[in-house]
């Protein structure tokens, strides 16, 4: 039961590490050509929005985009507010959260 267990700690280590360790000791003494760097810095966006689709769109199970969906609506200012202002991320959270605390009290 023990060397389980410790197979599968060493097993979730190396699928943590690898994806991050292989690149940079590959990559490090390469110079990694300007349109990969460029399509690379779309990834994290790319990842964010596809977390953060459905559980805007998605409420009890389906998909609601009607005016109704108050989380879907607290986002366009929040959003706004992210494109603007990218350097200060403490401003898009607390827009977020007041745009949905005032949209419950009106709604």
């Amino acid at each position: 039961m023990r060397s389980e267990w410790l197979i599968l700690i060493a097993g979730m280590t190396a699928v943590t590490f690898g994806p991050r360790v292989f690149p940079l000791l590959f990559l490090h003494r390469r110079t990694i050509p300007e349109p990969v760097l460029r399509w690379l810095s779309f990834i994290p966006v790319a990842i964010l929005a596809a977390l953060l689709a459905p559980s805007l769109a998605v409420v009890d199970g389906r998909l609601d985009l009607g005016r109704h969906n108050l989380y879907l609506l607290a986002a366009v200012p929040t959003f706004l507010v992210a494109a603007f202002n990218r350097r200060n991320l403490f401003l898009t959270a607390l827009v977020g959260m007041a745009s949905l605390v005032l949209l419950r009290q009106v709604l």
